[in-house]
């Protein structure tokens, strides 16, 4: 049985930093990109980043680069992000996702993977 466990979020001021952890199991980790997506409420999933299966290939959604910082761990099967300067617009559920990297043609796309965690709420104050 496949788990994403998703944790480290919280409410925290303007200008602060988190970092979110993803814990996998039940796969084998390192065929997996793993990917971070958001949602705020009244909005749609936003794609945030997508780290390889190695950890040498990252890309971040538009303008989070700079501020969010993405990574993975294959002997713990957890992925980071690492986010600082928090804004009040980053407040969402932010989730992440398991797919098979070879087979992933869109990483944006929600639907291109397999396994996602429940969630974790980040809420950040003005």
């Amino acid at each position: 049985q496949v788990q994403l466990v998703e944790s480290g979020g919280g409410l925290v001021q303007a200008g602060d930093s988190l970092r979110l952890s993803c814990a996998a199991s039940g796969l084998t980790f390192s065929r997996y990109a793993l990917t971070w997506f958001r949602q705020a409420p009244g909005k749609e999933r936003e794609f945030v980043v997508s780290i390889s299966w190695s950890g040498g290939g990252t890309f971040y959604g538009d303008s989070l680069r700079g501020r969010f910082t993405v990574s993975r761990d294959n002997v713990k099967n957890t992925v980071y992000l690492q986010m600082n300067s928090l804004k009040p617009e980053d407040t969402a559920v932010y989730s992440c996702a398991a797919g098979v990297e070879r087979e992933i043609a869109d990483p944006t796309d929600y639907l291109e993977y397999d396994y996602w965690g429940q969630g974790t709420q980040v809420t950040v104050s003005s």
